[in-house]
């Protein structure tokens, strides 16, 4: 188990969303930017480092996450990544070098949970579980998988796997590494599901379910 209070987190909130016509993490569902609702789940579990991660428009989202909730940025470091049409993983470099970069005396985080700023619906509960499970000294990873739609994320990436992102290219983030040697990912079933907000349709079906 991993301490939360000893781990950091990244939230990777920079992409341009054109499936949903821009300005996707700061729409709102149920009165709160979905970056809010993501931010909210993390504050909940009490990490002692957050990062987010935003695009060009980080003047708006930062903005629209304000309005709504004046705290949800507190302590909360924001890494503007300045071209995220390179691919998902140009932000997650980004994300955690700065989760990870301490001097000493200092000590790097005992882990970095990678949150994507899209799927609001993320549960503190299942975050928790994630840390209980993190035991496997030769584990790289821990992930979920729900039992709705079987989805990996969020991703809590363990000391062992961080000098393996280096490598990591293109615009799927961390899923070619968790699709290696099974053994180096501990996969915990949870309940429910964590879906992605992709397009106008995906949102106003959250909204409605």
């Amino acid at each position: 188990m991993i301490s939360v209070c000893d781990a950091a987190a990244v939230i990777l909130a920079a992409g341009v969303g054109s499936r949903f016509g821009g300005g996707k993490v700061r729409a709102a569902l149920d009165g709160r930017p979905l970056l809010a609702h993501v931010l909210a789940a993390v504050r909940e579990v009490g990490i002692g480092r957050v990062v987010v991660v935003l695009g060009r428009d980080a003047g708006a989202v930062l903005d629209a996450v304000r309005d709504v909730d004046p705290a949800a940025l507190e302590q909360v470091l924001v890494a503007v990544n300045p071209a995220p049409e390179r691919g998902l993983v140009t932000s997650l470099r980004l994300g955690f070098g700065a989760a990870t970069a301490v001097a000493p005396p200092a000590s790097p985080p005992a882990g970095v949970l990678v949150l994507l700023g899209d799927q609001p619906r993320v549960r503190a509960d299942v975050l928790r579980v994630l840390f209980d499970a993190a035991a496997s000294a030769n584990a790289i990873a821990v992930v979920p998988r729900y039992a709705g739609d079987a989805a990996p994320n969020p991703v809590l990436l363990l000391p062992a796997g961080w000098p393996l992102v280096a490598g990591l290219t293109g615009d799927r983030g961390l899923g070619p590494l968790l699709a290696g040697d099974p053994d180096w990912v501990v996969r915990v079933a949870v309940p429910g599901a964590n879906p992605d907000v992709d397009t106008p349709a995906d949102l106003a079906a959250l909204a409605a379910g």
